[in-house]
């Protein structure tokens, strides 16, 4: 009897996904160390897009925190000019800022019909605000809305870390779940083999070596998938890492043990303390600032005094010539009805106090739930990698117990190859539910407002 050609022509597509997923696994990692998770966050922290843009707004929020200074700090300016006229008032004041006039210059005749006069003028100006209610308030909104910023940027930064947690395992997943399934197509390989020598002695029929050929024809096609998607995990946490492209590094070819993750779950767990979330900070922040705007707006109807002091010098032909002239004074302005700008600005800073605290509010009561729900999310989490340990102790005893029937001529193929299908979706599913629980403690702590270097205790 003439061997089956699909069954031989199985074992040289296995091969090839096989050095193929062990390609992509190592792909820019070669003998290089291995980035841990401790690693990847750090690197995030320093260059994911998110990060870099929250850094950029807090510079800008920092940058507007410096305005309101116009009303508190002295303000010093130079000043200077030429003109050359005959008009007869700005001629006889330029002499006389000169010192130049003589008593022929208050002749009828000149004063009428002057000389074309020259000046130069220089100054150097110096004002100094002494009560500004408006400045000083707006520099303590601004200041309130720069420390909002600031508290944003590093919830910013919490946040991208739990992206990275998920990025970093879902590439530790991805190839995880590639390596079992190239494990079963060796083996699924096996049973191919098996069946064709049956065959050949007459033993099974030919629809069950059909059978093991179809079952390892969809593990290949599980492991080409799967292949993919190790090459799409380590380019999305490329991204993640903010080095689009960029998989110079190698990763852990395993998910941590089931054991060590229960562990690190029920610390977790048990951390009960009180730690305020960044984003709550910056939602409080704001509602501060928006009363501090709202103060600003309402000091605009109060006087304000200002001090003022000058040094000219006017001279025909140099800068800085002649003698100087020095003026000093304060100047205080009052506007108690500046028309409908400042009542309009006190509603609108009315509007946006209201809307600051429904907003601080609101992210309060977000981050509560929030908690809550982390916290059933690592319940479930842990449970669920409970139930996936037991489910690969009985796939495997499962498997052995087949295995043993198929040996001894009491089970077909087609019995075996479902025992070892089963055995190795309950190893894809134990992957699945280890990193639900790691997702789910990095949740834990983004809810409670922490960082995650427990995670370094896991080793990787």
């Amino acid at each position: 009897m003439q061997p089956n050609v699909p069954f031989l022509r199985l074992a040289g597509k296995a091969a090839s996904v096989t050095a193929l997923i062990a390609a992509v696994s190592a792909s820019g990692g070669g003998a290089q160390d291995v980035l841990t998770i401790s690693q990847a966050l750090s690197r995030a922290d320093r260059r994911a897009f998110p990060n870099r843009i929250a850094v950029a707004v807090s510079r800008q929020a920092s940058a507007r925190a410096i305005e309101p200074l116009a009303g508190v700090l002295p303000d010093l300016r130079l000043a200077g000019g030429w003109a050359r006229t005959t008009d007869p008032l700005s001629a006889f004041g330029y002499r006389l800022e000169q010192r130049a006039l003589t008593a022929a210059s208050f002749d009828p005749t000149r004063l009428n019909y002057p000389s074309a006069a020259t000046n130069i003028g220089a100054g150097i100006i110096l004002e100094q605000p002494l009560l500004n209610p408006d400045a000083l308030l707006g520099r303590r909104a601004a200041e309130r809305g720069l420390a909002a910023e600031r508290a944003s940027e590093r919830w910013t930064r919490v946040t991208t870390g739990l992206d990275v947690v998920r990025a970093y395992y879902g590439a530790v997943l991805a190839t995880a779940r590639a390596t079992s399934l190239a494990t079963a197509s060796k083996a699924a390989q096996e049973h191919v083999r098996q069946a064709e020598a049956l065959h050949l002695n007459g033993a099974v029929t030919r629809s069950d070596g059909l059978l093991a050929s179809v079952r390892a024809r969809e593990v290949g096609d599980e492991l080409l998938a799967a292949t993919g998607a190790v090459r799409e995990a380590r380019l999305a946490l490329s991204v993640v890492l903010g080095s689009p492209g960029d998989t110079d590094y190698a990763l852990p070819v395993a998910l941590p043990p089931g054991e060590r993750l229960r562990a690190l779950a029920a610390r977790v767990a048990s951390d009960t303390g009180a730690h305020q979330r960044e984003d709550v900070h910056a939602a409080e922040l704001g509602r501060a600032s928006a009363e501090a705007g709202l103060d600003r707006a309402r000091s605009r109807l109060l006087p304000r005094v200002n001090a003022f002091g000058r040094l000219d010098w006017n001279a025909p032909t140099t800068v800085f010539g002649g003698r100087d002239g020095w003026t000093v004074g304060i100047a205080v302005s009052w506007s108690p009805f500046g028309g409908a700008a400042d009542w309009s600005g006190i509603g609108t800073a009315l509007g946006a106090r209201a809307s600051a605290t429904a907003r601080a509010d609101a992210a309060s009561a977000e981050a509560w739930l929030d908690r809550e729900r982390a916290g059933i999310e690592l319940t479930v989490a842990t449970e669920r990698l409970l139930s996936a340990e037991r489910a690969v102790e009985e796939a495997q005893e499962a498997h052995r117990i087949v295995s043993r029937k198929y040996d001894g001529g009491l089970a077909a193929v087609v019995e075996l190859m479902d025992a070892a299908a089963a055995e190795d979706r309950s190893r894809l599913s134990f992957d699945g539910a280890r990193y639900e629980l790691l997702v789910a403690i990095a949740r834990r702590r983004q809810a409670a407002g922490l960082d995650y270097s427990v995670m370094e205790e896991l080793g990787q």
